[in-house]
């Protein structure tokens, strides 16, 4: 597994994971000691809703002049973006309408960057559930050290070093891209409406993916979204190390994802999701910290198994011609609820209790498990490719080198 290409495309993934764990910390700590907790607020609002604003248009740009190139600009705009707030921070204050200026510009860079990432996987790796399970592992270290090393680095440099720290890690990310050798397919010429529209019948055409991302709204509105905000209340001063747990539960995942290879994919990963139900429920019941842990340990090996089973069947089911346009309607599904989730999450504890509420996400999860469980498509879904129908079809066995 360990080609050039991919060992490249893995330098460049963990180094961009690491930037993007680094920004929500820098920001709250940064512009919230200037323009407080609303200030924050209004800035990760506006970088969320332009990430979701621009993934659709993303893949359809991927699919023309190739993922590899679409990340390498998105990578050259958040060196931009973030080495401008970082030269704004030098004179103390940077005003806020620059601050939410530059947030937006790297919204709209990190939009057209995620629906690129599962395309490029099957061009650098011919085995994608082990790349997938990788990744995974390395996105799971990156989310533990990247708050942890913002935090150090505002403390002890301020928010100008922290930002043009951020800045070079999307800049070492978009020449390790750069060196990357894959060779993408010339598509026909067409219009942008065109282009959205065969990527939306591709992806509709596909009841086993739509049906997920519809089950997976409900889970970001009511499970996932909400969690961090309420969770972090709720817990208080041992938050990070039930954090540090969930973070070594989903690299435990991704190291089963790597050996483990079932049948039927979305079976063995809803069927394992089913551990995620820990997470909102030790933090419901208010269990000590070591059940805490374990809890938070066992949901993010479940989490990380499912990620993993995910990615891989998308990537070995749609054509590499399209793959990237498909990719932008499931993820933006997927951010969608998560960002309606994150935004509820404030309103919601003056007509709830938190406890109550993340008791409620537990329960929710019982339901998306048992809702995946019961489509028919996802049950059916094998390893190999197939068509919208759902008969399988031969691919050569260099088809996804």
């Amino acid at each position: 597994m360990w080609t050039r290409n991919f060992t490249l495309y893995f330098g460049a993934r963990t180094v961009s994971l690491l930037g993007d764990a680094m920004m929500p910390v820098a920001s709250a700590l940064a512009i919230g000691k200037v323009y407080g907790i609303a200030g924050v607020g209004y800035t990760l609002a506006i970088w969320t809703a332009s990430a979701v604003l621009v993934m659709l248009f993303g893949g359809v740009v991927a699919d023309r002049i190739g993922a590899r190139r679409l990340m390498i600009g998105a990578d050259m705009l958040r060196v931009v973006t973030q080495g401008c707030v970082a030269v704004a921070f030098l004179n103390g204050a940077p005003p806020l309408t620059l601050l939410l200026t530059m947030a937006f510009l790297s919204g709209i860079g990190a939009g057209t960057f995620e629906p690129c990432v599962n395309g490029m996987v099957p061009l650098v790796a011919k085995d994608p559930q082990r790349a997938n399970a990788t990744l995974k592992i390395a996105e799971a270290v990156t989310q533990l050290a990247g708050p942890a090393l913002a935090g150090v680095l505002i403390v002890v440099t301020g928010p100008v070093f922290v930002y043009a720290v951020d800045a070079a890690t999307f800049l070492v990310s978009g020449v390790f891209l750069l060196l990357v050798r894959v060779t993408v397919p010339r598509p026909e010429p067409s219009d942008v409406l065109s282009d959205l529209r065969r990527g939306w019948e591709e992806f509709k055409s596909r009841s086993w993916m739509w049906s997920v991302i519809l089950v997976w709204v409900f889970w970001g509105v009511l499970v996932v979204g909400p969690y961090v905000p309420l969770s972090s209340q709720i817990i208080g001063a041992d938050y990070g190390w039930v954090m540090a747990a969930l973070g070594l539960g989903t690299v435990l995942g991704g190291l089963v994802a790597i050996r483990l290879r079932p049948s039927r994919p979305l079976v063995a990963g809803a069927t394992a999701l089913s551990g995620y139900v820990a997470v909102p429920l030790t933090v419901a019941l208010g269990l000590p910290l070591p059940l805490l842990m374990a809890g938070h340990l066992l949901g993010g090996c479940a989490w990380a198994f499912w990620s993993v089973m995910w990615s891989t069947s998308v990537q070995t089911q749609v054509a590499p011609d399209v793959m990237n346009r498909v990719n932008a309607y499931q993820v933006a599904g997927s951010v969608a609820g998560m960002a309606v989730g994150q935004a509820l999450a404030g309103p919601v504890t003056t007509l709830v209790e938190p406890r109550t509420f993340i008791l409620g996400s537990a329960l929710v999860t019982v339901g998306v498990v048992a809702a995946l469980l019961l489509i028919k498509p996802v049950r059916r879904l094998g390893r190999g490719p197939q068509e919208a129908t759902g008969r399988s079809i031969p691919v050569p066995a260099d088809s996804l080198t």
